[in-house]
């Protein structure tokens, strides 16, 4: 028995303990939930459309046997896809979770303070004006979120960096953004223009093995930085005079999280694009699922990989020969819920 529980009031320990167990058994629920819709949504994308038989000769094959038919369509075309739409919900989950955490706002979100916005005015840029493209362009989106971001830290600076400014300020620099993406737009041809709407908008495509290959490295590097700020995000919480306290800096921790939410929302959208509001509602809807509010950085980002593989489910085979980019699918489900939050924090008084 812990010196908390000695101190509480007799039969109170036994009420600790079986909220503790209530709360823990929710929460294996929810990611065992998250976990089972993921799966079932990977598996509904490789075999619609009548290619079950397709899957089930890959998976024999694994053992030496099965007759090799469909070889094309589920390794060449629709796995490369389900890879990519796993890390790019991954990503974008940890990433949004982080930023609200950090900056305690719920708008804090890389596609809304223009950190997203920034990878693709790079990649416009570099598309439209340079002709570059492959993992060059990539290259480019990835530089120009981080570029991005550092602008916003430092205009935010003030003695430190409230959540506040720093969203403000970044909902401004998302205006610029637009207004130089806007002018890219303009000035190009209307061939390369169309090719530049398609991933600005955000789109999975058909990713070739190397590009789900570097996600899937620069996720498995990232992970333990993760680990590492949120350990000091936790304690960051308690108050910065409290961190200091406990010998934690908090403008050094609120940096390194921030410089680790940034790297995944910009390794995401360099292969993806600026998959919209991904980052946005994922941990949120997380923390709804959850007894408990807190960081939720498994379930947010389970929620991320459920979001982006049901729109692009959606869009490759729910509309019928209307292909669309798998952003515009996330945009229909993000824009209502940010509508709500504002007008819900209006509501209540809580304008920001």
């Amino acid at each position: 028995m812990t010196r908390t529980e000695q101190a509480l009031p007799a039969g109170a320990p036994g009420v600790l303990s079986a909220a503790r167990a209530q709360t823990a058994t929710r929460v294996r629920t929810v990611t065992l939930v998250l976990v089972g819709l993921t799966v079932a949504l990977s598996l509904a994308t490789l075999v619609w459309g009548g290619h079950a038989s397709d899957l089930w000769n890959q998976i024999l094959a694994v053992f030496g046997a099965g007759n090799g038919e469909g070889a094309f369509t589920i390794t060449k075309l629709r796995l490369p896809r389900v890879a990519l739409s796993l890390g790019v919900g991954v990503a974008f989950g940890v990433s949004g979770a982080l930023f609200q955490s950090v900056l305690r706002n719920p708008l804090a979100s890389p596609d809304i303070i223009g950190i997203s916005g920034g990878a693709s005015l790079a990649a416009a840029f570099g598309l439209l004006v340079l002709g570059v493209s492959g993992i060059a362009l990539s290259v480019f989106a990835f530089a120009g979120a981080v570029v991005v971001a550092a602008a916003i830290y430092l205009l935010a600076w003030r003695d430190g960096v409230s959540g506040y400014r720093f969203v403000l300020i970044g909902v401004g620099i998302a205006f610029a953004v637009n207004a130089g993406i806007g002018y890219l737009l303009t000035r190009a041809e209307v061939n390369d223009v169309r090719s530049a709407l398609v991933w600005m908008v955000g789109s999975i495509g058909t990713p070739p093995w190397p590009d789900v290959g570097v996600l899937s490295v620069a996720l498995l590097v990232l992970a333990p930085l993760v680990a590492v700020t949120v350990k000091r995000l936790r304690i960051l919480q308690l108050g910065d005079e409290l961190a200091g306290g406990l010998g934690v800096s908090a403008e050094r921790a609120r940096l390194a999280v921030l410089a680790v939410a940034v790297a995944l929302a910009a390794v995401a959208t360099a292969f993806a694009g600026p998959v919209a509001f991904v980052a946005f509602v994922s941990a949120p809807i997380a923390r709804r699922l959850l007894p408990t509010a807190g960081l939720a950085l498994v379930p947010s980002a389970l929620v991320g990989t459920v979001v982006v593989l049901a729109a692009e489910f959606t869009a490759q085979y729910l509309l019928g020969s209307l292909e669309v980019p798998v952003g515009i699918i996330t945009g229909v489900i993000g824009a209502p819920y940010l509508l709500w939050l504002l007008a819900t924090s209006n509501r209540g008084g809580r304008g920001a």
